[in-house]
């Protein structure tokens, strides 16, 4: 009895010891976005999470202490940095293990807002976050090229956690390269016909996809939710959409401004939305592409009929 108990416990013990060596690493993001560009890297092995909400502003979100044990304990802690995030970084100085401001990372292709972003009367959203005339464009997940090197960085950093499963996180990194190149190629074909054509945004959100293919928008209306902006500047917004004649004004889910009614009423203006944060997008492997491909179709859609 006592050499089988002796068997009995070399057994469990071994089960023990490789139960702890496949581990799961946890892996949090700040935003969707990082969330799903993590999925791809860790598909079929684990699902990241995500601390904003659907619908929850990353500049000015108010953690719970949930939140905030969440954030002291994952494993892995991936973040814009400090000019997107505003409400992180007071939290992480409590943090030890490895958190990475992604807008550190070098290869990166960073935009900052140009001198003539508010050039047409616009009011700069200082409520929400900065940006002024030189100051970083922290929405860099919409370049696929960026996602590359994030995803890179995160294949490399669980490899090192997790060496047992260090194969798969390299091969879904270059799977969902190689899925890039394809959604590249489909985007170019999609919004080729729309190249040129004039739009509005409620917000400065779109630059890097933008630039990415070849799309401008016209200008910015950028207003302070809680504040309604007064006659004269209505005004003068609604004397630029008439200056432009049939387009289309973004603004973002899931709260439409209050003044967009009041701002193309007689005119022929539609308005639509643009996700740039891909709120109710499933974080599977393949949720990032489904992120770009629905802001490239909203957009097409939108312009395409008028």
């Amino acid at each position: 009895m006592s050499r089988l108990f002796a068997v009995f416990v070399v057994f469990v013990t071994s089960l023990l010891i490789a139960g702890a060596a496949q581990a799961e690493v946890r892996v949090l993001t700040s935003i969707k976005p990082l969330q799903l560009i993590a999925a791809a890297v860790q598909d079929g092995v684990a699902v990241p999470e995500v601390l904003l909400p659907p619908g929850a502003s990353p500049h000015n979100y108010a953690l719970r202490p949930s939140d905030v044990r969440r954030v002291q304990s994952v494993d892995l802690l991936y973040w814009i940095g400090p000019d997107m995030e505003g409400f992180l970084p007071r939290v992480l100085k409590g943090r030890n293990l490895p958190t990475v401001a992604v807008q550190e990372l070098p290869g990166l292709k960073l935009r900052h807002f140009a001198e003539d972003n508010h050039s047409h009367g616009e009011e700069a959203d200082d409520h929400d976050h900065d940006h002024r005339p030189g100051s970083l464009d922290a929405h860099l997940w919409l370049s696929p090229v960026n996602a590359r090197v994030i995803a890179a960085r995160m294949a490399a950093d669980l490899s090192a956690a997790d060496p047992a499963n260090a194969e798969r996180y390299q091969s879904n990194l270059q799977a969902f390269n190689g899925r890039l190149d394809a959604l590249d190629l489909r985007l170019k074909a999609r919004l080729a016909g729309i190249a040129g054509k004039p739009y509005f945004v409620f917000h400065e959100a779109f630059d890097y996809f933008e630039d990415a293919y070849g799309l401008k928008h016209t200008g910015v209306f950028s207003v302070a939710a809680e504040v309604q902006p007064g006659a004269q500047h209505v005004a003068a917004m609604r004397t630029r959409l008439q200056e432009v004649g049939k387009t289309c004004v973004f603004s973002e889910p899931p709260l439409r401004p209050r003044l967009a009614e009041t701002l193309v009423a007689g005119l022929p203006v539609k308005l639509a939305e643009l996700d740039a944060l891909g709120g109710y997008t499933p974080a599977t492997g393949q949720g990032y592409e489904q992120l770009l491909e629905k802001l490239g179709n909203d957009l097409a859609g939108c312009l395409e009929s008028l």
